[in-house]
């Protein structure tokens, strides 16, 4: 089992249940408020809203809460997020990216520090890790879709890089910048993906034990529950094994 992806999309899957997807659904109305003022508030003339408009629709926010959060950015919202990203290490080492939207950033680096010194990790300086990832296009499907080959065809149509099969899932990669024309044109041969959005994608990954596993997912889990964090992402390894006993 590799990568954070996967460990959310098991979280999804099981739940971590409503007061989680409350939490959700406001963290998906603010990628779309600022996107919405970065831009144009027509999701098909702004590429990022649009994506943040899909992601919404994916997890079921309702379509007026979505359009509430795009007309809080064209009905001059007091509030101005900013992005911010922490890198740090977390525990046995392993590489954490947080990516967060606020309008304090004092509050949330003392936040993100305390979670990460609670966990037995450190905060570092920007770029400290993030060179063990690269920036991508994630486009998911879910395995009733077609075969891995129908997949790959349609992916190296589309103009994507690379593709994961499971029982359970697609997953195709792209470069960042094409994330946009891949995913329309994917969406043309296989109709609507689960998930559309940019992701930070380890290049190196460690495998951990139960132990460790364990403080990384208390990391992760406390890290999502902050408000003002947006994404989490880490460069790990969890066998199946250990997979079903967490």
């Amino acid at each position: 089992m590799a990568g954070h992806s996967k460990w959310a999309n098991i979280q999804h899957r099981k739940g971590r249940q409503d007061a989680q997807r409350s939490k959700l659904f406001s963290k998906l109305s603010k990628e779309i408020t600022v996107a919405a003022k970065m831009g144009e508030p027509d999701p098909d003339k702004n590429p990022r809203l649009r994506l943040a408009v899909k992601e919404a629709k994916a997890v079921s926010v309702p379509k007026e809460v979505i359009d509430r959060a795009i007309n809080k950015a064209t009905g001059g919202d007091e509030e101005n997020y900013e992005e911010v990203r922490y890198e740090g290490y977390g525990p046995e080492g392993i590489a954490v990216i947080v990516e967060a939207m606020t309008d304090n950033r004092n509050r949330t680096a003392s936040s993100v520090r305390s979670l990460f010194t609670k966990s037995g990790g450190n905060l570092a300086e920007t770029g400290a890790v993030s060179f063990m990832f690269e920036r991508k296009g994630l486009v998911s499907y879910p395995a009733s879709v077609g075969d891995a080959d129908t997949v790959l065809m349609a992916a190296i149509e589309a103009g994507a890089e690379d593709v994961e099969s499971s029982e359970e899932s697609h997953d195709v990669y792209c470069d960042a910048t094409d994330l946009h024309a891949v995913s329309t044109a994917l969406e043309g041969a296989l109709g609507e993906s689960e998930t559309t959005k940019l992701i930070w994608k380890p290049t190196t990954t460690t495998e951990l034990n139960l132990e460790g596993a364990q403080k990384l997912m208390n990391l992760i889990n406390a890290l999502e529950d902050d408000d003002d964090v947006q994404t989490v992402t880490a460069n790990f390894e969890i066998s199946d094994e250990i997979m079903e006993q967490l």
